[in-house]
Formats: structure tokens, sequence, C-alpha cells
């Protein structure tokens, strides 16, 4: 147990109370706020211990009783404060607490602290489901860890993540500010195939062919990424402005159009997937846009009813190749480069 008035208790470490006669009764550990450590008791009821998951800087009290062989109770008090952290690290996580998601959604941690003991974090990180599920962790950057299973998740799959950071020591004196539970929902299969060549989009709905779309995709300079994609936002409508993507007005190339219908994200660098009745005369037949893929409004209303942020987008026929963390690539490259990604691999 931490000595009373102790001001630099870790944060990472259990209390541990211990009687060596008798038993131990009632033992509490509340932070200045009130909220309950949880802790357990071993068998002969000598010590408690908690868990190891205190929060950085704040005051704890530790109350309880000893009870001794001859029947007596002994009051058991303390207070102490815990070290206090240069930096608090917290996470902000997709996808959503509550989502349905597709079958191809990573789930993506982003710390607002750099890690730099990304072992210690990733033992704190934890996916159950439903049904039996490979996954690994994958560091992106020191503020950014990924997660996806081997293949993708099964239809109907619900899934729990614990972030139980909360006095998790991350490095550099940055500690785990607070912990937080995401649960979500894995929702149909609708895996779509892209033949840039052939100017085709197959979608395959829970295995079965559902429609196939001709389309239009990149044209020569704008080349369409090849690549597996994954849809990453989803508007109804949404303002398409080239100087978003390094082209002025002035120049030949330059667009503005404020309702591009049924627009959906697949890369961060700006390729969609939308309805573009511009381009009606060419779908099917040529590539004439800067990079996405376009069809008509009335398949762009039909494809967007279908998916999911999360879906897959499997590109193929063009030489150039999506860019490692242009958008959620995570489905890019061998499982065991992946999994080589874990800091406990």
């Amino acid at each position: 147990m931490p000595a009373k008035g102790a001001a630099s208790v870790r944060p990472d470490k259990p209390v541990t109370v211990t009687t060596s006669s008798g038993s131990l009764k009632d033992i509490t550990l509340r932070d200045a706020e009130g909220d309950k450590v949880e802790g357990s008791f071993n068998e002969e009821k000598s010590q408690w211990t908690s868990e190891p998951q205190l929060k950085p800087g704040v005051k704890y009290t530790l109350t309880g009783t000893a009870e001794g062989g001859d029947g007596k109770s002994v009051p058991i008090s303390s207070t102490f404060r815990t070290l206090a952290a240069a930096n608090k690290l917290k996470a902000s996580v997709a996808p959503l607490d509550g989502e349905t998601v597709g079958v191809a959604m990573p789930i993506l941690i982003f710390w607002n602290r750099a890690v730099t003991d990304r072992a210690a974090v990733e033992k704190r990180l934890s996916v159950k489901t439903s049904v039996p599920v490979e996954g690994s962790w994958h560091w992106v950057s020191s503020k950014q860890v990924n997660y996806r299973p081997k293949n993708y998740w099964p239809v109907g799959t619900k899934v729990s993540v614990d972030i139980a950071i909360q006095g998790v020591n991350a490095g550099a004196n940055t500690w785990g500010a607070a912990s937080r539970k995401i649960d979500f929902n894995i929702g149909k299969s609708v895996v779509t195939k892209i033949d840039v060549k052939r100017h085709t989009m197959s979608v395959v709905i829970n295995g079965k062919l559902a429609r196939t779309i001709p389309i239009t995709a990149g044209k020569s300079g704008f080349t369409t990424r090849s690549g597996v994609k994954v849809i990453m936002e989803k508007y109804p409508v949404k303002r398409m402005d080239a100087r978003t993507v390094g082209i002025k007005p002035g120049d030949p190339e330059y667009y503005d159009i404020h309702d591009v219908k049924w627009a959906q994200r697949v890369t961060s660098s700006g390729e969609f997937i939308h309805g573009a009745p511009w381009s009606s005369g060419s779908q099917g037949t040529e590539n004439v846009s800067h990079g996405c893929v376009g069809m008509s409004l009335k398949d762009g209303a039909w494809y967007f009813s279908q998916t999911l942020r999360g879906d897959p987008v499997i590109v193929t026929g063009t030489a150039r190749k999506m860019e490692p963390n242009n958008g959620w690539t995570d489905w890019n490259g061998t499982w065991a480069a992946y999994k080589a990604g874990s800091a406990l691999s």
C-alpha cells in the first residue's frame, strides 16, 4: 500500500493491501471524484490488489477493515496522489460506438500524443467478437494504431473494443488519462469490384452479383489508383472543388461542382465514387474523370443505398497503385506484413 501522503505513486502499478494475520474486509479505493477502482482479494482474503489503471495526477483515498484472528477489527485508511503527467494520452476512435459498418472496416485509434512505448499501450487494447475472428493491431505511426481481421469480418459480427489505457505509461512522461469502450456491428457484405480497363463496376452483395454498372474512371494524368480501398465517408450531396487537389482556377483542368450527388470517399487524396451525369456519354466506354469513379445518377443512388462505411472497393486495371495510408489501406499487402506492424509481434 502506498505510504500515507505519498505524492508520486505510479498510475500503472497496482495498489496492494496486505495483512500478516487475519483477513481484509470492505477495501475500497476511490479518486477525488468518487470513481471507484476495481480490485480483488486473494483466496485467503489476506491481500487485496487493484487494477493497475489509476489516473495520473489525482488524489486517491483507500478505506477498509482488517480483522485479526481474535475477531477484533482495525480500520484501514490512507490517502495518496499519483504521479502527475507532463502529457495525458487520449484516444479518438472509428467506427463510432453503436455504428453498423462494412465487412472491411478497420478499427482506427488516433492518439492526441505520440506513443513512445507502443508495446505497453497495445497490451491495454483488446477486441472481443461474437464469433471467433483472427485479427491484429498494426501501428501506422506513433499517433495511430489500426486493427483488422485476417479476412473480412463475418456478416453480423458484434465487436467490442476495450481501450483500457487509463494509467498506462506511454513513455516520455505521457500517461493514459481515460479508458474507452466501443461496440459496433458488422452489416451485410457489399464487395465492389471496379475494372478500370473495362469501365465496369460489379457489386456483390452477400456473395451474389447484384448489379454491374457502367462507369468512367480517371483519364491520362489523373489515373485512378488500383488496390483495395474502403469507403470512408458518404455524402448525399457534396461540393467538389479542384483547389482541394492542387488545381487552381484558370487551369484547363479546374472544376468546381457544388452538387455532386451520392459521393462516397475511398481515398484521403480525394477519390470518390459518385453520380456523374456530365459524363454519361463516356460511362462504360472511356475514362474521362479526374480520378473519381462516375456513374449515372440512377446507379449512384442505388449504390449509395446499398453501402456502409467500411465496405471494400477493389480496383484493378491501372499501373498506379494505392499509397500506404492514403485512406484506410489496411487490406493492401500481406497478412504477415500487417501482423508485423504490431508492437507485440
